[in-house]
């Protein structure tokens, strides 16, 4: 985890102190059910939690420390624990493994990071509509392949932005609720040291559901589809940023990243205004695809477990988290303040000499009765001109003189072809079909 690249509330899932929390909480509520179950003594749980009422201060620097000799992070902190609580805590984790504590931790902290992830992709999918809507009918080119190709709005840019991260919302509800299961059965999974209900209880207490089958350790591939689904959200947003860059190019120059009063471009080059945030969300993006496939290579575990998955979880469960919940917050910024240029977009639009109508009179040169291939020859023929002239010429006259053409459609009719309002015929159902709205 970078400081420079982290927001506290995400930050704070992964200390130490909180990760020893759940395992205390875990731990108690086992307890809670052992008692029931006569297994041990009902005052064991109540030893626990009168401790737990005090709000001690959990001392990670102590529980490092006889980490250091036991080379076992649940057991040293089992000791601390039992040094805190008396004679009572030798009854906590009766029938319980490692993974059961380790696993089910991991998973509720999982849930709690996507549940501030969900509030990001909110913030950020409310801050795309209002651009998207402030921009619905702002004449702009559409490009593929880099090049100009035909008409298209700010707001249908944005509009596809917004229902590709309206997506991404979804995958992460349902990678949420794929992740967010306990696990109490004990080596190896079978229940034999600690009964069902014990587990059924921790993960209601936890707000869990029960993994239905562990071999020991919960199945890596719920972990592997929840960092699959970062790893989506990462390349979304790497999408966008791409497209304000591009649209920030010197010239383009369509919209830009807002530049604060005092920012500097260049240490070197006073007038630049460089899109910094924008290429900053693009390696923040490589960051988190890149716990994709180690979540993946972690699926395939030996036997009933292992721990080659352990140390990369260290890794890419906070480090994935945190950085993606930082680029949210950064792309919502960027959109909330982008600054947008209707004026250079319709100069842009204007640039090449009318080559942005070039389909629409394909298209009325068939429907006159014209073979397609020879209607793509005519008007080719007659583009190639304004492009070499690189938008000096205009295509409209070059058709117009254009006897071929002229023997088949008029002048007048021909200019039709060339009316940029035609393009943006079905925005509204586009809308509607989005956002719900015309």
């Amino acid at each position: 985890m970078v400081p420079r690249y982290a927001r506290p509330a995400m930050v704070a899932i992964w200390e130490p102190e909180a990760r020893y929390r759940i395992w205390f909480e875990i731990e108690a509520h086992a307890t809670d059910k052992l008692g029931q179950l006569g297994v041990v003594p009902a005052s064991a749980g109540k030893a626990l939690w009168d401790w737990w009422a005090t709000n001690p201060t959990i001392d990670v620097a102590a529980i490092d420390a006889i980490e250091a000799v036991t080379k076992h992070d649940v057991i040293a902190f089992l000791t601390w624990v039992a040094e805190q609580v008396g004679d009572e805590a030798r009854f906590m984790h009766q029938g319980m493994t490692s993974s059961d504590v380790l696993d089910t931790t991991l998973n509720l902290q999982l849930v709690h990071a996507a549940d501030l992830l969900l509030a990001d992709l909110d913030a950020l999918l409310a801050a795309i509509k209002r651009r998207a809507l402030e921009h619905k009918y702002t004449p702009t080119i559409g490009r593929s392949h880099g090049i100009h190709a035909e008409p298209t709005t700010f707001g249908l840019k944005l509009a596809q932005a917004y229902a590709e991260f309206d997506r991404c919302r979804a995958r992460l509800v349902n990678a949420r609720a794929e992740v967010a299961t306990c696990a109490i059965s004990g080596a190896v999974g079978t229940f034999a040291n600690i009964d069902p209900s014990v587990e059924e209880y921790v993960a209601d207490k936890l707000g869990l559901a029960i993994e239905p089958v562990s071999t020991q350790v919960i199945p890596r591939d719920r972990h592997a589809m929840y960092f699959a689904t970062l790893g989506v959200i990462a390349s979304s947003i790497e999408r966008l940023a791409t497209e304000v860059r591009h649209l920030q190019r010197t010239e383009v120059l369509e919209a830009e990243e807002y530049f604060s009063p005092g920012q500097k471009g260049s240490s070197a080059m006073p007038h630049k205004r460089n899109p910094v945030l924008t290429e900053n969300l693009t390696g923040l993006a490589r960051v988190v695809r890149a716990a994709v496939v180690p979540a993946l290579e972690n699926v395939a575990l030996w036997h009933e477990r292992d721990i080659s998955h352990s140390s990369v979880e260290r890794y890419i469960g906070p480090d994935a988290t945190i950085t993606l919940d930082f680029a949210l917050g950064r792309l919502t910024g960027v959109i909330d303040k982008l600054l947008i240029y209707p004026e250079r977009m319709q100069r842009n639009l204007d640039r090449m000499g009318g080559l942005v109508h070039s389909q629409r009179v394909l298209l009325a040169l068939t429907q006159a009765g014209i073979s397609r291939e020879d209607s793509y020859r005519l008007v080719q023929r007659n583009a190639m001109k304004v492009w070499e002239s690189d938008g000096a010429l205009s295509l409209l006259e070059l058709l117009q003189g254009d006897p071929e053409v002229s023997a088949h459609i008029p002048a007048e009719v021909l200019a039709q072809s060339f009316n940029l309002d035609y393009h943006f015929a079905q925005v509204d159902r586009i809308f509607e079909r989005v956002f719900g709205i015309a």
